[in-house]
């Protein structure tokens, strides 16, 4: 296994730095035989067209045979999680020097993309790598990430990220989890509701407020690194959900845990700071996540009007078919040249809050949008469960939810466009 990652991170590093002239030949998506053709866009090259056919090969071989079971389930296995660290899938955009692949944005959306592509929500492999594990490689303490990052990166080590409360949703400055100091070490209690990752989770990290007296709530919480197994952490049932039904979502309960004092990650009361600066990149992953799910019922959708027959032909050639299809290709194909350019700019450092957050917004409320038309296409056999668009449907719907919901994103971007009047 090390073999196939050293091999990932050598591709991946090699693909960032011949970033070599666009070939003009290279079709966008609007004009590729369809939008989840290999070889297409500017934004990669051949490098990534070959990672991006392994990422493929894994999920139709690793993936898409099980999922049924693990939706039965309610969570996948960890032998996919280590799989997925065998063939490089994991940690992507951390440095190799951390024990991460080292590889760009660009890659990390392939793994996005053939995701959803698959049709197969289960593994919230993003989650980990791209959201979580940051905050460790960019925060953490030379002991940490050499203990965790490696662990991570291998998929022997799953992590969940513990911020919504049962009183407090998109507001993380109403949480209520309290940490306080006894001698070197912390005492953290308080519950956590809605955490992905978290029923298999081997390490959380736990938002809790630390500084009651603080000028601002922002300025009095921290994070914590919570290990499973420690004396007072319990996790509660997996919760049952409208979608990503494979995907383990689950309560998690602090009872008088004590914590050493390297468990705290970054500097204490320094918190809602790094959450900050880390939420462009989760709301850019789902805004990409929203976006291949809409290319992928487009063409699932597109595939069964072009076979399904009424009045003696297929509703293909129903003028009302054709325009809904127009419609929904046009908004998709803006869509995908916006998140495009959110991955140039988040690869220039230079995708700031207000963008990420249109990101995030414009292509969840998109994926639902084009899941909605999906159904409807699909007539009665868009309802059951069997078609795929169904799944899809119910999977579209968390987009608009999670990441902060899209009524805050509105208000972040209106606080940008205020401010510069």
């Amino acid at each position: 296994s090390s073999r196939i990652i050293s091999a990932a991170a050598s591709r991946l590093q090699h693909s960032q730095t011949t970033r070599r002239p666009v070939s003009s030949a290279r079709p966008e998506t609007s004009s590729a035989k369809t939008m989840m053709d290999i070889g297409t866009r500017r934004i990669f090259t051949e490098e990534h067209d070959i990672f991006r056919q392994s990422v493929r090969r894994f999920y139709q071989e690793e993936v898409v045979p099980y999922h049924s079971e693990w939706e039965k389930a309610g969570n996948v296995s960890r032998e996919l999680w280590e799989k997925a660290g065998s063939h490089g899938l994991l940690g992507i955009l951390i440095p190799e020097e951390h024990g991460g692949i080292g590889g760009d944005v660009f890659s990390a959306a392939i793994t996005w993309e053939e995701q959803m592509y698959a049709n197969c929500t289960g593994p919230f492999f993003a989650l980990h790598s791209d959201i979580i594990m940051p905050y460790i490689s960019n925060y953490g303490s030379k002991q940490q990430i050499e203990r965790f990052i490696p662990e991570m990166t291998a998929g022997r080590c799953i992590s969940a990220i513990a911020m919504t409360e049962p009183g407090a949703g998109s507001d993380l400055q109403g949480i209520r989890t309290y940490a306080k100091r006894d001698g070197s070490d912390w005492i953290l209690n308080g519950s956590k509701v809605f955490i992905s990752n978290g029923w298999l989770a081997d390490l959380v990290v736990v938002v809790a407020v630390t500084n009651r007296e603080a000028k601002s709530a922002a300025h009095g919480i921290s994070l914590f690194l919570v290990e499973g197994g420690m004396k007072g952490f319990n996790k509660g049932r997996k919760l049952e959900k409208m979608g990503l039904k494979a995907q383990d979502t689950a309560e998690l309960f602090f009872e008088d845990v004590r914590l050493p004092a390297d468990a705290l990650l970054g500097e204490p009361n320094k918190g809602f700071y790094y959450l900050m600066n880390e939420l462009p990149q989760e709301r850019l992953a789902i805004g990409g996540i929203s976006l291949a799910g809409s290319e992928f019922i487009f063409e699932e959708t597109r595939n069964y009007v072009t076979q399904r027959k009424a009045f003696g032909k297929t509703i293909a050639h129903l003028q009302t078919v054709q325009h809904k299809l127009a419609e929904l290709k046009t908004e998709i194909c803006v869509g995908r040249a916006f998140i495009d350019s959110c991955l140039q700019l988040h690869a220039e450092r230079r995708l700031d809050s207000a963008t990420a957050s249109m990101a995030k917004c414009w292509a969840s409320d998109l994926y639902n949008k084009v899941a909605y038309q999906g159904v409807q296409l699909h007539g009665g056999w868009g309802y059951m469960w069997e078609y795929p668009v169904a799944k899809a449907y119910v999977d579209a719907r968390i987009q608009t939810i999670y990441g902060g919901t899209n009524e805050i994103m509105k208000e972040l971007i209106a606080r940008s466009i205020v401010r510069k009047m």
